[in-house]
């Protein structure tokens, strides 16, 4: 089936893209926020935004607010594509399995 992203497809990695999807574009959302909303620590959420960064399907922005370090994170428009692909691809299981005939 074509849609399958193995990048996406990691269950951290799927909650990313799925909160950023839901952000009009072109909006971010800030590494706090995403963490919070996630549930994950910031190693390990930086460490998958630094993978969905390398493939092109996110932009991370960092500037300062007095002083302090902000980062921020949108959805890029590869990353809107593939996501869409991949939810497709999902969905396309659930279909086929609501049609099968148990056995």
């Amino acid at each position: 089936m074509a849609g399958h992203d193995e990048l996406i497809h990691q269950q951290l990695r799927l909650k990313i893209m799925a909160t950023l999807n839901t952000l009009p574009a072109p909006a971010s959302i800030e590494f706090s926020r995403l963490r919070a909303v996630l549930a994950a620590t910031d190693g390990n959420l930086g460490a998958h935004l630094n993978i969905l960064e390398g493939a092109g399907y996110i932009i991370v922005e960092k500037d300062f607010v007095k002083k302090r370090p902000r980062t921020r994170v949108r959805l890029a428009r590869a990353g809107k594509l593939a996501f869409d692909q991949h939810i497709a691809y999902l969905r396309a299981i659930v279909e086929a399995a609501e049609h099968r005939t148990p056995v």
